[in-house]
């Protein structure tokens, strides 16, 4: 019998980024296609308070500013309720949005392959994808892991440095 409490595969580089809009606030709502134009660094995570996820988003808060170097946007994505993610972002200082993923519960992250149906929660799992709206990095960690930001870095350099010599060649 499979195991259920993973996912399908999650969607890999070279494919479009599905496009969603979910509350960043009881009042506004964030969607990937408003952000295009620029790179957005998609990190879903399992859930607030757990050691881990605050572990992995204070990292990425610190590292903002080098997101931003690269122009990026950093948007965090859990199944958590908007009231949830309000304490939780107000509590560990977090400079980004945190989206709810919450009703449907789970949908944008089934549509990414990151969704755990039996625990009702996202995979670890990062995304990077270009101003286009492609995906060019994607990473799933185990759910206990801090996958750190290196990978991002490293993905948000290799697409500058793409961009850099289509630029040079045209």
């Amino acid at each position: 019998m499979a195991d259920q409490s993973h996912p399908g595969t999650p969607l890999q580089p070279g494919q479009a980024a599905p496009d969603f809009s979910l509350p960043a606030t009881p009042d506004q709502h964030l969607s990937l296609s408003e952000m295009r134009g620029a790179p957005v660094i998609l990190a879903f995570y399992p859930a607030d308070w757990s050691p881990v996820c605050g572990d992995e988003l204070a990292l990425f808060n610190e590292v903002l500013p080098e997101f931003h170097r690269f122009g990026a946007r950093l948007v965090g994505i859990s199944t958590d309720g908007v009231w949830c993610h309000a304490a939780f972002a107000g509590e560990r200082k977090l400079h980004f949005p945190l989206l709810a993923d919450f009703e449907p519960k789970g949908e944008v992250a089934r549509r990414y392959g990151v969704y755990r149906p039996q625990e009702g929660i996202a995979e670890r799992a990062l995304f990077v994808i270009d101003s286009e709206g492609v995906i060019r990095w994607s990473y799933v960690s185990p759910l206990g892991l801090n996958p750190g930001a290196d990978g991002i870095l490293d993905a948000l350099d290799d697409m500058t440095a793409r961009t850099r010599n289509t630029g040079d060649a045209a």
